[in-house]
């Protein structure tokens, strides 16, 4: 099957944004979810975005039954480790079941490391839930290490009320 990874734009948004939402549903989180489209357009295409984003784009004649030719996405942003350097986190890598195993999810992965190494990036980070085992050997399979295995790394997260009270205490 023919692809094409590229760079997304503004009017991919809600392509993302549904594909998102079939993400949480296999993580089993769909109410987790807060954002819609517009956030997405504001938040990845203003002069200052906070995220990058690539999609995976059949052919017409490839396009799934409800008509869509957008089939995967990788979101992604920067951030830098003061023992390393550069670093590219990878927030999210989909792709629509029916189109996995076609190396679609390793192309969107292999162009998020290229964009990292193209400015300067020490590594790729990424989260996988525990029991997400498909994902974890996917990864591990292309040379991530488990750090929370390996090296006892937890990753932690103020959600918007803990963060709103740690912020009341900012001098």
């Amino acid at each position: 099957m023919n692809f094409t990874i590229r760079a997304a734009r503004q009017d991919d948004c809600k392509d993302i944004s549904r594909m998102i939402m079939e993400l949480a549903i296999y993580e089993k989180m769909p109410d987790q979810v807060k954002i819609s489209h517009e956030e997405l357009e504001r938040d990845g295409f203003s002069s200052n975005p906070f995220f990058e984003c690539l999609v995976a784009e059949v052919h017409e004649e490839d396009k799934t039954k409800d008509g869509h030719t957008v089939v995967g996405y990788a979101l992604y942003f920067y951030t830098y480790s003061t023992w390393k350097g550069r670093s590219v986190f990878m927030e999210d890598l989909y792709v629509m079941p029916e189109f996995r195993g076609k190396g679609i999810g390793k192309g969107l992965m292999s162009k998020v490391a290229k964009e990292g190494k193209e400015k300067q990036c020490a590594r790729l980070q990424l989260t996988v839930l525990d029991w997400n085992t498909p994902s974890l050997d996917f990864y591990v399979a292309k040379g991530a290490h488990d750090l929370t295995a390996n090296e006892g790394w937890h990753f932690l997260r103020f959600d918007e009320e803990a963060m709103a009270n740690l912020a009341k205490d900012a001098p």
